[in-house]
């Protein structure tokens, strides 16, 4: 079995990533440690696992552990490696972005990978530290990886996205609680981003190429999910569109090309991403979908654990959306 500690078990994140691995076949969860929380039942925290767990939260970490989930706050991830030191063998993945961008990716003599499995997985296969995209990124990237792969990308690429108000954390603010966000939307950071520089990081590593991705982000009034509409011109017709899609997709056991128009609901509480593609004249439009928790966060962060222990990438991800 797989021994597992998470670091900062409180928030959103690590409360999918424990609901995962405390019912994941080839995993023991060693630790959670949280400092505001020691002492007490993580069920008490997260109540969904009543009846699933008997673990308690610590402040002790054991270094000795095969993997350690990071699930701190951005920033806070190498400020803590730099205080802890793990065993040699111990597989690091960050779900934060301190080390997902060529230039900050060491830490501890450690080479974080980039965590997007659909397109590096066998450079995760090999990593000894991994970190996770961000979920924006997650969505954008499957929607735009395959045609920048394929040399078909232009110079400007439009994005639409929207978010549910788990995407900004469980400590509230005054665009997450529920009088502000119910029956309302609203954007926020046009144009800058922060999970821009890690799209255009891979779409220059696979395609070579300086496409421009212009995105909006906006805020929803539902709790979880990310929806993106991406549109750029396109020559070819839709089947030659579908081929490249079917091509970089045909062997993803989380990413699938749908035929039919998708929605949010298909992907939420599940690892999925949906994408879909429609052509209106010289335009292609694609379409791309995932629940910012699970394969934006835990659920990718889980899926990258597998391949590195050489399990089936699906073991403990096997969940079940929701048609209603």
């Amino acid at each position: 079995m797989i021994k597992a500690g998470i670091i900062g078990g409180s928030g959103y994140t690590a409360g999918e990533l424990l609901r995962l691995l405390v019912h994941h076949p080839e995993v023991n969860i060693d630790f959670a440690y949280s400092t505001t929380n020691a002492g007490k039942s993580v069920s008490t925290v997260h109540q969904d696992l009543i009846g699933d767990t008997d673990l308690k939260f610590t402040d002790v970490v054991n270094p000795d552990v095969d993997v350690v989930f990071l699930c701190l706050g951005h920033g806070n991830s190498r400020t803590f490696l730099e205080g802890q030191e793990f065993a040699t063998h111990t597989l690091t993945i960050d779900l934060s972005n301190d080390f997902r961008l060529q230039g900050q990716h060491i830490a501890n003599d450690k080479t974080f990978v980039y965590g997007l499995p659909e397109f590096f997985g066998e450079e995760i296969k090999q990593a000894k530290a991994i970190a996770n995209p961000g979920c924006f990124a997650t969505a954008i990237q499957l929607a735009l990886l395959p045609m920048a792969k394929a040399g078909k990308l232009p110079k400007e690429v439009h994005t639409n996205g929207i978010t549910g108000s788990t995407g900004a954390g469980v400590k509230p603010s005054a665009t997450t609680h529920f009088s502000w966000r119910n029956n309302n939307i609203s954007w926020y950071k046009p144009f800058t981003h922060q999970h821009l520089d890690e799209v255009g990081q891979s779409i220059n590593t696979l395609g070579d190429t300086n496409s421009k991705v212009i995105f909006i982000p906006h805020r929803g009034n539902f709790t979880r999910g990310i929806f993106t509409t991406s549109y750029f011109k396109f020559e070819g017709d839709l089947t030659k569109a579908e081929a490249i899609y079917q091509k970089a997709y045909e062997n993803t056991p989380f990413t699938t090309l749908s035929a039919v128009e998708p929605h949010l609901k298909q992907v939420v509480n599940t690892n999925k991403c949906l994408v879909h593609l429609h052509k209106h004249e010289d335009m292609l439009m694609v379409t791309s979908m995932i629940d910012n928790l699970l394969k934006g966060a835990s659920g990718q962060a889980v899926q990258n654990m597998n391949l590195v222990f050489g399990l089936e990438e699906t073991a403990g991800l096997q969940l079940k959306g929701s048609h209603f």
